[in-house]
């Protein structure tokens, strides 16, 4: 799947959350709610990353970590298009600087 059908099915269920959530007599996720949600995930998926490195103990976080890194794309990609921006020309903009950067101190690019 490419990054425009997922960003497509991610907006799709973050409307049938604000959906869900409004009908439970809460509103719509802000902006900002996405935002600590996200980082909710990120602190989940750090866990897990210790885990699987043995760092930590947590029994199935082989097996979780795929989950906990859909749900950190699923926030990015919702953030990314409630506030218009182009992921993927923002990915290849920050690319292309950083290999410049690193290029310009005789590091030579991938192709």
């Amino acid at each position: 799947m490419d990054l425009e059908r997922l960003r497509l099915r991610a907006v799709a269920i973050a409307e049938l959350y604000d959906r869900h959530n409004v009908a439970a007599g809460r509103g719509a996720w802000s902006t900002g709610d996405l935002a600590l949600g996200f980082v909710g995930d990120v602190g989940d998926l750090a866990k897990l990353v210790m885990a699987v490195d043995g760092r930590r103990e947590i029994t199935d976080a082989r097996e979780r970590l795929g989950h906990e890194l859909a749900d950190c794309l699923w926030s990015v990609l919702v953030l990314a298009d409630r506030y218009g921006v182009d992921l993927a020309a923002e990915f290849a903009r920050m690319t292309a600087g950083i290999e410049e950067h690193l290029e310009a101190r005789g590091l030579r690019g991938a192709g």
